[in-house]
């Protein structure tokens, strides 16, 4: 399990649970599939699957759970951001509730760490959250962030979802960003039980890989610059995740939750 990540907004991954199913056309490209397809089809392969049926068995990418990968946070002595299933989604229908439970009791015990759990389910978050009072009486705690990826308008539906998450902390992944997307009255809502807090933005990479328009990145930062919320821009994508570099107007978007007033970036060393 990496206690180290390329990607660039988090420190480490953890995958107590792999595989998952297309729900949109940002997964069509999907870099967990083509992952576990490929360099990783023997090891999930040798567990059985959630929904155990003959056609799973064959599919690496057929959701599986990992029971002793929970202790891997407790072996982290290190705070780090941890980016919370990068090769799945812990809210996917076929992940059991009393695993996603197991999950979540070890985010709160180890709690040295910021989890970032990102998921294309935000509903399933929301009533999971609900229905956990017991575990979660007061929502997320400020160290576990949840957010939704959003490619474009047409799902924009899954932030209103989000806002049903009660958390100090909601973020989404805009990537790959595959069309134009407002994020205006998500950013600017007077209710703060209906707000963002952080926006990455990338373009797509691989051999695929849709290009993204400028105009779209830049309008997602601007929003972000007016609304103040912190703005991450992540790549321009390509043949590979590097291949457009990361600057976006010269300047590099690396804000988080937390940066004064939500502002910044750098460029040359700093602005």
């Amino acid at each position: 399990m990496p206690d180290r990540s390329a990607i660039e907004w988090t420190d480490a991954t953890w995958n107590p649970t792999t595989g998952c199913t297309r729900v949109s056309r940002g997964c069509d490209h999907c870099y967990a599939e083509t992952l576990s397809r490929r360099l990783l089809s023997n090891t999930y392969l040798a567990r059985t699957p959630v929904v155990d049926t003959p056609e799973n068995r064959r599919d690496p990418f057929a959701v599986r759970v990992w029971p002793k990968r929970l202790a891997v946070p407790a072996s982290w002595r290190a705070p780090r951001r941890v980016f919370v299933n990068s090769m799945s989604d812990l809210f996917h229908r076929d992940v059991p509730e009393e695993f996603v439970r197991r999950c979540f009791r070890v985010m709160l015990d180890v709690d040295r760490h910021v989890y970032q759990v990102l998921t294309k389910r935000p509903a399933r978050a929301a009533r999971f959250v609900r229905r956990n009072r017991d575990l979660l009486p007061d929502g997320l705690p400020s160290h576990i962030w949840i957010g939704a990826s959003v490619e474009d308008q047409s799902v924009d539906y899954r932030v209103r979802h989000l806002f049903g998450v009660p958390a100090a902390v909601r973020f989404l992944s805009c990537e790959p960003l595959l069309g134009p997307l407002d994020l205006g009255s998500f950013l600017n809502g007077p209710d703060a039980a209906a707000r963002l807090h952080w926006v990455i933005v990338g373009g797509e990479s691989g051999a695929r890989a849709r290009p993204m328009s400028a105009v779209w990145a830049r309008r997602l930062r601007d929003q972000c610059r007016s609304a103040r919320v912190p703005f991450f821009f992540k790549q321009w994508g390509g043949r590979t995740p590097k291949a457009g570099g990361r600057e976006l107007d010269g300047v590099t978007w690396d804000e988080f939750p937390g940066d004064a007033n939500g502002m910044g970036g750098t460029a040359n060393g700093g602005t």
